[in-house]
This record gives structure tokens, C-alpha cells and sequence, in this order.
């Protein structure tokens, strides 16, 4: 079999004050890069130092993930935030998250958007740009990392940032290759079969089945899985365990 590698990352340091969604420590036992949450979704200082010194120590790459301003809303909600003020906030989240990295001995490796605004991006050109804006603004080398086809990486690209696809294997998609919106019914695969099954096979093909029935090219450098929901540590082993099994090379890409 031709050698193959991917990253797996996930969303880390998704608690704020003493309430606390994901298993931080686990989690970085198993996965190359640690989205990490930056006080506009979930987040708040002391949770961002901890989950980086952690991070180091582990030799797992860290990323800003950024959000609209929606504690309450955990940065789901669709809001409608001015592109001069959305790139500001950008900046202003990686900035934060780099002190914590920088003080435990590393850095902010590459920028993911959260929610709301990650679906958004995937097609609202100016939110993109926006977005995109305020990588620059932080840190005019940082990688971004997203859905394939996505106006996010294609003004990513245009800007002369490096680029990093993604897949998810716990997410149901579209004929389009874009992911099933939360609201509805089957938009996230509960069933550890499938997701361990749709990982290899996402890693070694490129290939998912989307809700419809039809096959899609999914072509990613980084594969997701989600720390949120229950049994997510068990789950993110098993599914490392079997890309390896499989000859899947699983390594940071920064």
C-alpha cells in the first residue's frame, strides 16, 4: 500500500471558569494538533495556559480557534459581525492564545474557525476575507485550516497563507462536500463503527459517503474528531489505533 499520513486534530479547552466540556488531557494523548479555544466561544486564560503547557509537553501542535463573540451561544449562533470588526477580534484571539503558547515554550502553529463562523466561511466570501484579515493581522505566516473548497482557504490562498484541508468523520456531508447543518437529523454519526470505518477510509482514499447515498471526493491533510461528544476519548483512540493498523502515518502537518 502507498504510504500515507494525516493529522488528526480537536477542539480542546472548551470550558470556561469551572464548568469544563472536553477531556483536555486524554485527548492530547491521542491526536498531532489541538484546536484550542480562545475565550470568544469557550475559553478562558487559565483554560488556555493549561490546555498549551499541556500541549508542549505532549509535542502536540497548537491552533487558535476562533469564533464570533457567542459564550452564551458556544459560537454556534449565525451572527452578522462587520469585516473591519471580525478580522480585529481574529487577531485579537490568536494574539491571546500566543501568550499562553509562547510561555510554554512554543507557538501558535495555524488558525481554525469554530462553528458558525467555520460554516459561514464556507461560502460568504467577505466573512472569509474578514477572517483571512485577521490572520494577517496576528501573524502573516500562520496556515489556515478548513473545508475543502471552502471561500475561506480560497482567500487564504490569494494571501499568500498556507493552506490545510480537513475532513470529519463523525460529521455527515453533502452531495456539495459541504457538512449537514446541526439543525438537522443525522448531521452528526453516532455510531463508533462508522466513524472508525469513515476515518480509514477518508486517510486512505479520500472518499465519504454523503447523506444522500452519493460518494464525494474529500481530499484533507487533517482529519477531525470531536472532543464534545460522549465517549470522545475512547472513540479518538480507536480511531488511531485503526488508521495505524491500516498503514496511516499520523503526524502533526505544522
Amino acid at each position: 500500500m502507498a504510504s500515507v499520513s494525516i493529522d488528526l486534530n480537536a477542539d480542546l479547552g472548551e470550558g470556561f471558569g469551572r464548568w469544563q466540556l472536553t477531556d483536555d488531557e486524554q485527548l492530547l494523548s491521542v491526536v498531532t494538533s489541538a484546536n484550542v479555544a480562545c475565550g470568544f466561544h469557550a475559553g478562558d486564560a487559565a483554560t488556555m495556559r493549561r490546555v498549551c503547557a499541556m500541549a508542549a509537553e505532549r509535542d502536540v501542535r497548537i491552533g487558535a480557534q476562533v469564533s464570533y463573540r457567542d459564550l452564551a451561544g458556544f459560537g454556534r449562533r449565525a451572527m452578522d459581525v462587520p469585516p473591519d470588526e471580525l478580522a480585529a477580534e481574529v487577531a485579537y484571539q490568536i494574539g491571546a492564545l500566543e501568550v499562553f503558547a509562547r510561555a510554554a515554550g512554543t507557538r501558535v502553529s495555524y488558525v481554525k474557525p469554530h462553528g458558525a463562523l467555520y460554516n459561514r466561511v464556507v461560502h460568504d466570501e467577505d466573512q472569509a476575507r474578514a477572517v483571512v484579515d485577521g490572520v494577517l493581522l496576528a501573524d502573516g505566516t500562520l496556515p489556515v485550516l478548513g473545508l475543502p473548497g471552502s471561500r475561506l482557504l480560497e482567500a487564504a490562498e490569494k494571501a499568500g497563507l498556507p493552506v490545510v484541508t480537513e475532513a470529519f468523520a463523525d460529521r455527515a456531508y453533502t452531495a456539495q462536500g459541504t457538512l449537514v447543518p446541526r439543525r438537522q437529523d443525522g448531521a452528526v454519526v453516532t455510531d463508533p463503527e462508522a466513524v472508525v470505518e469513515r476515518s480509514v477510509r477518508l486517510a486512505r482514499s479520500g472518499i465519504v459517503t454523503s447523506h444522500t447515498g452519493e460518494e464525494i471526493a474529500v481530499r484533507a491533510r487533517s482529519l477531525c474528531l470531536h472532543g464534545d461528544t460522549p465517549g470522545a476519548v475512547g472513540l479518538a483512540r480507536r480511531v488511531r489505533a485503526q488508521l495505524e493498523s491500516a498503514g496511516v502515518q499520523v503526524e502533526a502537518f505544522a
